[in-house]
């Protein structure tokens, strides 16, 4: 049995990976086009993201449950699978981790990269008829997606992904930024828009980036727990 420290550990550890991922690659291919070169510009960047996951909720999902994601802890806490408590420590440490990783980003990446990407920070396409209703909503739609999946396969022990359940989550996450990722950034994450967007100074649409997620996840917790997991002890 794990403790309550060494859980927030691993999930300030978790989202410090994740983030750093996350909005290195975006600094990364910067870098590259700004010199005339490319690794693969948005392939490479939904990878980033997505292994990153992979390998961190597959490495330490035994311990806390691998969340890194204050809208997947949502999702445990409403469906009591946490408690309060223990839900607001895990967003605690979700958002240090990714402060400690944008931080870490602006420390040693030259400001003449992360500053035309604003760090990654996730924000919407500059088009007049992409709203932040469409933002929201696309968002929700990803992270319902992304929850459902963790469910059903990092969750639901009777999955026969489960032991997969890792590289499941961090496939989703993939897929989602191919697909998204010129129109929200594909975040599906709120601590992974929060801890760049606080050390850039890069605010604008933020709160998309947690009404979206929060309700997308919330739901599908709330569908897979009374669908699917009825049977399945909570708190």
């Amino acid at each position: 049995m794990y403790s309550l420290a060494q859980k927030l550990f691993v999930e300030f550890l978790g989202t410090f990976t994740v983030v750093l991922a996350g909005s290195g690659a975006i600094c990364a291919d910067q870098y590259l086009r700004a010199n005339g070169q490319t690794n693969g510009g948005l392939l490479t960047i939904a990878l980033a993201y997505g292994l990153a996951t992979a390998i961190m909720v597959s490495a330490v999902a035994h311990i806390s449950g691998g969340h890194f994601n204050p809208a997947i802890t949502a999702g445990f806490w409403v469906t009591r699978r946490i408690g309060t408590m223990t839900a607001l420590l895990y967003w605690i440490a979700q958002l240090f981790g990714a402060l400690a990783a944008a931080f870490l980003l602006v420390t040693v990446v030259p400001e003449s990269v992360w500053r035309p990407v604003a760090l990654g920070t996730p924000d919407l396409a500059p088009t007049t008829d992409f709203t932040r209703m469409h933002g929201m909503a696309l968002e929700a739609v990803l992270t319902f997606i992304l929850v459902f999946v963790f469910f059903a396969t990092v969750v639901d022990v009777q999955s026969l992904a489960n032991r997969l359940g890792g590289f499941a989550v961090g496939l989703t996450i993939t897929v989602g930024a191919l697909i998204t990722y010129p129109f929200t950034g594909a975040a599906m994450n709120p601590a992974r828009v929060f801890g760049p967007a606080l050390a850039a100074r890069h605010w604008s649409n933020h709160g998309v980036y947690w009404v979206g997620p929060l309700f997308g996840a919330i739901l599908a917790a709330v569908i897979y727990d009374r669908l699917f997991l009825r049977d399945h002890p909570s708190l």
